[in-house]
């Protein structure tokens, strides 16, 4: 069963309306979709995958090999002949991108081209955010006054970027896990994968379903959070990434997030009377920072029990 594939650039043309439909049904019935013709420049997506591809292969590729603590575990679970499956870690380097932490200085173009790619990712999450606050019913950026603390010119809203690459697990590929299973904290994400090297699924009525590789498309996924400002409308879907014996697969993925100080609760004009008199059935309102500390915790369990858990400490 493919992922929904939608052309973003129909948004602004005769097929405003079915659009629109389109994205409604990938934000209610999957939590997963594909955009292509999304806006953002070809040139630029080709330049991301240079640099970020040197980057590691310059800078952290033997590193892993040489000393990661997947790799170390992954050696003595061999050595010992056994025949469990290493649990509690993914086979994954992985580094950060904010506007606050020290990017890449050995890779030549990396930070200028980072820096460009974030800032058209950060504009059309915006643009995806007023589709679903109109989708929704819901006043013009709303979603995004929300994420901001309440402040609808603000920018307090945390946007990173993480850089991930899956490296081959020749012969052990079955005794590894590339990124357990989860649901994603913040808000929207924006995924730039490999065009080549798969191994990306979502759990889809109760079977886990490939993300089908398309060169140049940004897979979009909505997390927690706008499960709750929705009201549940929208959920936030499982997903892992499986280790793959061949090929290196590249995985770049961006988070549109609430501010830590930011109050997240179902808007209002989605809440049903009954919700509002008998709350405990209903979403909790609580801080998105509480929130993140209970999931540092729990990133690879239910999501539930987090909202349970922010809902007793408000």
């Amino acid at each position: 069963m493919p992922i929904p594939v939608i052309d973003f650039s129909k948004l602004d043309g005769e097929e405003r309306d079915k659009t629109m439909a389109r994205i409604a049904n990938g934000c209610e019935q999957w939590g997963f979709f594909q955009l292509v013709n999304h806006g953002i420049p070809v040139e630029l997506l080709e330049r991301v995958k240079k640099v970020t591809t040197e980057c590691y292969k310059v800078e952290r590729e033997g590193e892993f090999f040489k000393s990661s603590t997947p790799v170390k575990l992954l050696k003595e679970l061999i050595d010992k002949k056994s025949d469990e499956k290493l649990e509690n870690v993914d086979w994954e380097d992985v580094f950060l991108l904010t506007n606050d932490n020290e990017w890449s200085p050995k890779t030549p173009g990396f930070k200028e081209t980072m820096t460009e790619y974030r800032a058209e990712l950060k504009k059309l999450a915006e643009k995806l955010m007023e589709v679903m606050d109109e989708n929704l019913g819901l006043q013009k950026g709303y979603i995004k006054k929300m994420f901001n603390g309440g402040d609808t010119y603000g920018e307090n809203a945390f946007f990173g970027t993480k850089v991930s690459h899956y490296p081959p697990c020749l012969d052990h590929s079955d005794k590894v896990t590339g990124l357990r299973a989860h649901t994603d904290a913040g808000g929207i994400i924006l995924l730039f994968q490999d065009d080549e090297v798969g191994g990306l699924e979502i759990l889809k009525d109760g079977e886990w379903t490939d993300v089908q590789p398309i060169p140049n498309a940004i897979c979009i996924n909505t997390g927690d959070q706008i499960e709750v400002l929705s009201n549940g409308r929208y959920k936030s879907v499982w997903h892992r990434v499986q280790a793959m014996p061949k090929g290196t697969r590249r995985s770049i993925a961006s988070f549109y997030n609430p501010s830590y100080n930011a109050i997240i609760e179902p808007a209002t004009e989605l809440v049903q009377k009954e919700n509002k008199l008998v709350n405990q059935f209903g979403y909790p309102k609580f801080l998105f920072g509480d929130y993140m500390s209970v999931y540092t915790e729990q990133k690879f369990m239910s999501k539930e029990p987090r909202f349970q858990a922010v809902r007793a400490a408000h």
